[in-house]
């Protein structure tokens, strides 16, 4: 077994050594072939000086960030597997037999979980332990059916070539998220393993800023997750529109002194619209993710592409249109015959929303499915189509 351990730096003079120190007495003591590697962000303390003094071999990350130094230094990495871990002294580079183990058990990728593994006192703040972690890591099982409990632990291994197949390219904290859903996504073994998490030993504030990095965490999830960003909220939205439109389609409702009428109904029909235009997206979102190899197909994706065409797409959105128009058609010959005079309002609209929303569905119809055949073929031209998995 080859092992590169990887410390992401950025002004870490106070703790390098110590890291460096413990990770090579662990290959030493396991008798595990390997190297030490720090990928320094810009250090302006002499980091670097002091990790080559203690045995490690340094790359240096030209792009700023935490996601940047440990792509760079996962490229540099020598050895099959890769255990990362932050240089502050926050993790114990001399305890990796659960992460080697779990590795050489043929997971391509292992989570360090500092809830089972013990959080020492002051090493987590409060607003992290109870609010951040549980909540961005409950949300990241709930997007992604995830079993992952802490997702954002910063001590994990994993097979190196099966992650840079991941192509994962976030810059920043939301990298430790990226990893995890896109390995997800793949269908890659993974698992948790207990991780103690002590208080560093900088001295000096965390890089993390709390609110940022959470929003772009949670950012990520969302972006990466079109079932809860579009598809739940729009097939809602659509449902509640296209009830709205039947229930209020002739006279309007009244419920004691409340009454839904034509103002209900317009409502409701901009909530159909919507709605359909966020499915619409879910859709497109997940067939590219396929079809750049982030994603495998999904079951119910296999079994109705045999069925989708760009011909089958713009015939059912010209239907729509052309519905919407024949019965905008009939409603101007039917107040030709009134000799187009005094018309009720709340009558008129009540016929014209109907068929306005049907050539409006219609259009969006029409134009998702070419901009879909358009990025389809945009990705094939690419050649971005070879990693999708059925």
């Amino acid at each position: 077994m080859e092992l590169t351990i990887l410390m992401p730096c950025l002004n870490e003079a106070a703790t390098v050594r110590h890291c460096i120190d413990q990770a090579r007495k662990f290959l030493e003591r396991s008798g595990i072939r390997g190297e030490v590697v720090v990928s320094d962000n810009g250090s302006s303390d002499g980091s670097q000086a002091i990790a080559l003094a203690a045995g490690a071999r340094v790359v240096h990350a030209g792009e700023k960030g935490y996601g940047a130094a440990l792509r760079e230094g996962i490229q540099c990495a020598t050895g099959q597997y890769v255990i990362m871990g932050d240089c502050d002294q926050s993790y114990d580079f001399s305890s990796l037999d659960p992460f080697v183990r779990a590795l050489r058990a043929g997971n391509q990728l292992v989570v360090g979980n500092r809830f089972e593994g013990g959080i020492q006192p002051g090493a987590m703040p409060p607003l992290h332990r109870y609010l951040g972690n549980p909540v961005l890591s409950g949300l990241g099982r709930l997007f992604f059916r995830s079993d992952i409990r802490d997702f954002h632990c910063g001590l994990r291994g994993f097979d190196r070539a099966s992650l840079l197949d991941l192509q994962l390219n976030s810059p920043g904290m939301e990298y430790a998220s990226e990893m995890i859903v896109k390995a997800t996504l793949k269908g890659y073994r993974i698992t948790e393993v207990p991780t103690s998490l002590y208080p560093d030993g900088r001295g000096r504030p965390p890089h993390l800023r709390s609110w940022r990095d959470g929003w772009r965490h949670l950012r990520f999830l969302l972006l990466f997750c079109p079932r809860w960003l579009f598809l739940y909220p729009g097939s809602l939205l659509a449902l509640f529109g296209l009830a709205g439109l039947l229930l209020l389609r002739a006279d309007g409702m009244r419920f004691d002194a409340i009454g839904f009428g034509v103002h209900s109904l317009l409502y409701s029909a901009a909530s159909l619209i919507v709605g359909w235009q966020l499915v619409q997206l879910a859709l497109i979102t997940r067939w590219m993710a396929v079809l750049s190899g982030v994603a495998r197909e999904p079951p119910w994706l296999a079994a109705i592409r045999p069925h989708v065409s760009l011909e089958r797409g713009l015939a059912v959105g010209g239907a729509l249109f052309v519905a919407g128009v024949a019965w905008s058609l009939s409603l101007v010959f039917d107040w030709q015959d009134r000799r187009f005079g005094v018309l009720d309002p709340a009558e008129v609209m009540h016929a014209a929303i109907p068929a306005a929303t049907l050539m409006i569905l219609g259009a969006q119809a029409t134009a998702a499915t070419l901009f879909g055949a358009a990025l389809n073929f945009w990705l094939k031209s690419m050649g971005r189509t070879g990693g999708a998995s059925g």
